[in-house]
């Protein structure tokens, strides 16, 4: 993993709940190439992005991202 990027759940848990990139993106309100930026983890998006994200796929932030606890 990139210095600074963090691991995600995001493509597994929109799978999960039949969303399409697309359908993802309109209800957090960016584009479908941030969705695919976040997915591929080169893009970690912002606080208020996660909490949208984590809202609009019914998980908590801490089910969604991998914050890396204990990493140096």
């Amino acid at each position: 993993m990139e210095a600074g990027s963090m691991d995600n759940h995001v493509k597994e848990l929109r799978t999960a709940a039949g969303l399409r990139q697309e359908d993802l993106a309109d209800q957090v309100g960016v584009s479908r190439q941030t969705i695919i930026s976040i997915e591929g983890g080169r893009y970690n998006p912002s606080l208020e992005l996660g909490w949208r994200l984590s809202k609009a796929l019914g998980v908590t932030i801490e089910d969604l991202f991998d914050f890396g606890e204990g990493e140096a």
